[in-house]
């Protein structure tokens, strides 16, 4: 049988250990089933590991391996004997397994890499570990889930996905597997605690468990059949903690066997930032006693929070501290540290009286968490403290931008720093909750800021319903786990070997390459914050160029879904055809209306039918919900019920709804008679009178055409009447070509053509000047401007202006960009230079890298290493171009200069995030761009930066007149990552991505 993937696919960012190829001793095969030996007095959270483990050779094999327990010495329960005829798999934990225990004193594997310390664990070949085993391979952990790590890295690398139940990921086929002979020591995770938040789980999660699950006694069916598989996938994650599902549900009160399961498990218990001491927000509503208010009701809050420090006590635990208000709200209306801090006190006493002083104040033995949200943060800022072993989670502002991360005196806190982050959100600036829009390059920056600033005990992201964020899941899990695996160039490479695993190595490749566009173009701005007037239709092709994007990707997407064997394509869709075609479809929505719209105002017969198409895939948006929901006999029903049309303020709508369609009358013809015209760069349509050009004029004038950017642009004639006619297109230069010269257009036929207009600067004359382009109907058909003289029209015959400008680029002008069309736009990773102090090596350390796909266009530019100093711009590296301007001076004789960067924030309060830009000699100015605002409030401007997913901010400086000129830029502290650069000579029009990268001399 040919295997899905013919490689050996190694857990991700761990070593490898099995082999596919006869590279050591056989594991298992078809008729061979592996032999795996545990202790029975080991942690029951490895034994269940063990017996998941010898299913997953089934699944991969179609032979389950057999598992015997051993107890003083001597088989215990047992399916096979000990002299089984299969390879042999030992795993147990150091200090809980005998058998392990025993090789160690017997030398037989060496673990003082891993002794003593957390999660880790190290797999290793053993000759006659037992009496009747000739070799085994020993899985050795540190601690109970270093084991469960251990034996799941082996389910992962022989071919069965994390996701094999949550995403019906495949397993992989093999006939045989074999064990490599070679020791693999898996050190403690980058982050101590790695865990997810189920969140905002109504619609998709909350219907499908309605679907799946009877409703318990006080809300939706969240019980321990449906935690046991969240558990399951966390552990296969390589992730230890959870904050349970909140809304509609109370994790130890709906099922009593969650907690104790959890704990079965090894899952480390939490509640979310807003629910303190082990209690769910509900609770207080059903068992509370008064209103949800320390200051006037704290005799009935604190034995709540006894109740819910009592009831985890037995089990793994991360305490949540502090108090919020009630349902994710401020705990009052200012800032009253007193309030909070006797909240806090009361906590501690309670924890104290329940476990001891020297427990409460051991982050290792009871670990707990100040979640600074939101307001709370302002807390903070106005000088709240908690004790040292409690760890400080410092959060994002919910659009994965985090706000604070440790400063130099705060990192020898001994409950260290971690950060709560956001893949799904409901709140302002508007909901995002329907499907993937996670920039991994941006989780990577973000993260890696986190880890090297020392926020390292806790990583914990909001999930939302934890589908369809499969992949966002995965690479948060694998960089908390081992950070220094991936680095800044790490996202292609990990969407490939993600991919590999989930679908097999043939397609991994394509496949990453459609899930890191699609990374970036979901990433650009939030699927719910994008409606018909995002992307421009008239300048620079913006909408054209976006929605060409999306329908390749769909195309790929759609050919490898089509090339994958059928046990595939159930995972394939829900992972990667089913949000990159929704993402087009939407797109295709979005741009059609905006299309219509603009159509309806031009009095476009085609008007109607855009707005057909746009209803279309309406439908097809509709019909891709059902086809997810009907998966696999509707094994996800609901779970793609999210709305996403229809927004009207920061919630989902209640229901879907088209943006507004307009429609022309077909019936009648248009005033200025049966054929429009307009051009690029405008909305102006001749003949005829509209608010965007002269009234009663007939003619438009195209931006100047130049040799650097400029060479083609495009005219689009079509049908605004009811009768068909036949068009010639004309001009007075030899210079200029058409990509098509004469046509018919009918209104029940071809109603709109597209003709480019492009210059040949060969055979075109030095210096300025105009062409006169004619658009008439042909010498066989009766003149439209007769027909419109006999209705009484006023217009005249539609003439089109190309101005020129053949300008020659100096010989000596190099590695530079180039003025076209008034402005020059460059994607800042395309330096001529870097200059500065540092490049001569006073500070070798430090260095501008690119992050590729960190932008909304092409890349990220930042400092590294990202804890350097502050630079400055007499010492610092500055990024230099060199460009080229033909302009000869500029309204109001200035240059402005746009500087576009990710929407990060100021993570040190102390070091607010600032660049530097320099035009010619003049001084150079310094950028703060980002403006704090107190009382944990989000920044000036945050709201448009959000939104927008990118931070922008104009210089001007003084213009010169034509010629050679240079820009410099500093990044003035480390985090701050540049994008793009607008030079306005007064001609950059409105847009959301701004012009395209200008014409480069390299």
């Amino acid at each position: 049988m040919l295997a899905l993937c013919t490689l050996s696919v190694a857990a991700l960012g761990q070593n490898s250990t099995i082999s596919f190829n006869s590279t050591g001793p056989l594991l298992a095969s078809r008729s061979s089933p592996v032999q795996i030996y545990a202790d029975q007095e080991d942690w029951p959270a490895v034994l269940r590991v063990v017996d998941d483990l010898a299913v997953d050779f089934g699944r991969v094999t179609g032979t389950n391996g057999s598992v015997t327990l051993l107890g003083n010495g001597t088989a215990g329960s047992s399916n096979s004997s000990i002299s089984g005829y299969g390879g042999a798999i030992i795993a147990g934990t150091i200090g809980n397994s005998a058998i392990i225990d025993s090789l160690i004193s017997a030398g037989n594997i060496d673990v003082s890499q891993i002794e003593n310390t957390w999660e880790a664990h190290i797999s290793t070949l053993v000759t006659n570990p037992m009496p009747g085993v000739a070799w085994a391979m020993v899985v050795a952990g540190s601690n109970r889930r270093g084991t469960i790590y251990g034996l799941y890295s082996i389910s992962e690398q022989i071919g069965v996905s994390p996701w094999y139940w949550f995403a019906d990921s495949p397993p992989q086929n093999h006939d045989t597997i074999y064990a490599i002979n070679a020791t693999s020591v898996q050190k403690s995770p980058s982050v101590r605690f790695r865990g997810f938040f189920i969140n905002d789980e109504a619609p998709g999660l909350t219907g499908w468990i309605k679907s799946k699950y009877p409703d318990l006694k006080y809300g939706p069916g969240f019980n321990s059949d449906f935690y046991k598989s969240v558990f399951e996938l966390l552990l296969r994650l390589r992730a230890n903690y959870l904050w349970p599902a909140m809304w509609g549900s109370m994790f130890n009160v709906d099922d009593p066997k969650n907690q104790a399961l959890a704990d079965a498990y090894g899952i480390v218990m939490g509640t979310s930032h807003t629910e303190p001491m082990m209690r769910a927000t509900n609770e207080w509503g059903i068992f509370g006693k008064g209103e949800w208010s320390w200051s006037t009701n704290n005799k009935s809050i604190y034995p709540f929070f006894v109740d819910g420090a009592e009831r985890a006590k037995p089990y793994e635990s991360l305490y949540t501290m502090g108090m919020r208000g009630s349902g994710d709200t401020a705990l009052s209306s200012g800032i009253e540290t007193e309030l909070l801090e006797n909240v806090v006190a009361a906590q501690t006493q309670i924890l104290s009286s329940i476990y001891g002083n020297s427990s409460v104040q051991d982050p290792n033995k009871l670990p707990q968490m100040w979640c600074l949200y939101k307001e709370v943060q302002g807390y903070y800022e106005a000088g709240m403290r908690v004790p040292d072993y409690m760890t400080l989670l410092w959060t994002d502002d919910n659009f994965g931008n985090i706000r604070r991360l440790p400063l130099a005196n705060e990192t020898g806190r001994e409950g260290g720093a971690g950060v709560y982050y956001h893949f799904d959100y409901v709140g302002s600036v508007r909901d995002y909750k329907w499907i993937n829009t996670v920039q991994l390059q941006k989780t990577w920056e973000q993260m890696h800021l986190a880890y090297e600033r020392n926020a390292r005990q806790i990583w914990i992201v909001n999930v939302g319903d934890i589908k369809p964020l499969e992949i966002p899941i995965s690479h948060f899990f694998d960089l908390a786990f081992n950070i220094d695996h991936w680095d800044k160039d790490s996202a292609p490479r990990w969407l490939e070997q993600w991919s590999a695993r989930e679908f097999g190595s043939v397609a991994a490749l394509r496949t990453a390459e459609v899930m890191n566009n699609y990374s970036i173009a979901a990433g650009r701005r939030k699927f719910e914050l994008v409606d018909p007037t995002t992307y421009s239709l008239i300048d620079y092709t913006e909408a054209d160029r976006v929605l060409a994007e999306w329908q390749t990707l769909q195309s790929a997407a759609q050919s490898i879904y089509n090339s994958l064997p059928d046990k595939t394509k159930a995972a394939f869709f829900e992972m990667v055809l089913h949000p990159v075609t929704a993402g087009f479809t939407f797109y295709d929505i979005m741009i059609s209306v905006a299309r219509n719209n603009l159509y309806a105002k031009q009095g476009r017969t085609s008007t109607n039918a855009v707005a057909q198409h746009a209803l279309n895939q309406f439908a097809k948006d509709q019909d891709l919900t059902v086809r997810y929901n009907s998966l696999l006999d509707g094994k996800w029903d609901h779970m793609m019920d999210q709305t996403h049309f229809g927004y009207q303020y920061w919630q989902a709508p209640m229901r879907q709804s088209l943006p507004g369609l307009q429609y022309i009358a077909t019936t009648q013809r248009g005033l200025a008679g049966d054929m429009g015209i307009t051009i690029q760069n405008t909305n102006a349509t001749v003949p005829g009178d509209d608010m965007y050009h002269t009234g009663s004029s007939s003619t438009l004038v195209f931006t100047p055409f130049d040799p650097y950017g400029v060479s083609s642009q495009w005219i689009d004639i079509f049908s605004t009447g009811t009768e068909p006619f036949s068009w010639n297109i004309t001009t007075n230069a030899t210079f200029v070509s058409f990509s098509q010269s004469s046509g018919t257009i009918s209104p029940n036929g071809t109603t709109d053509v597209r003709i480019w207009a492009t210059v040949d600067w060969e055979n075109t004359p030095a210096g300025s000047g105009n062409v006169e382009i004619i658009v008439t109907p042909s010498e066989a058909q009766p003149t439209l401007f007769i027909k419109q003289t006999l209705y009484g029209t006023q217009y005249s015959k539609p003439i089109l202006i190309l101005p020129y400008n053949n300008t020659v680029l100096p010989s000596t002008f190099s590695n530079g960009f180039v003025e076209s069309d008034g402005h020059i736009s460059i994607e800042l990773e395309h330096w001529s230079n870097v200059t500065g102090a540092n490049s001569t090596g006073n500070s070798s350390s430090l260095s501008y890298q690119v992050i590729p796909g960190l932008s909304r266009t092409l890349s990220g530019v930042t400092l590294f290493p990202v804890t350097a100093a502050t630079q400055s711009t007499s010492s610092g590296l500055a990024l230099t171009y060199n460009l080229y301007t033909f302009s000869n001076s500029t309204a109001g004789g200035n240059v402005n200069i746009t500087i576009v960067t990710t929407s990060s924030l100021n993570t040190d309060p102390n070091r607010p995030l600032k660049y530097a830009v320099q035009f010619d000699n003049q001084p150079p100015k310094t950028v703060q761009y980002i403006k704090d605002q107190p009382a944990g409030n989000l920044p000036i401007g945050w709201n448009a930066a959000a939104a927008d997913s990118a931070w922008q901010s104009k210089s001007a400086f003084n213009y010169t007149g034509a010629g050679q000129h240079t820009l410099k830029v500093w990044a003035l502290e480390p985090g701050v990552v540049l994008n793009t650069a607008w030079v306005d000579l007064g001609g950059v029009r409105p847009s959301y991505l701004g012009p395209p990268e200008s014409y480069r001399v390299k």
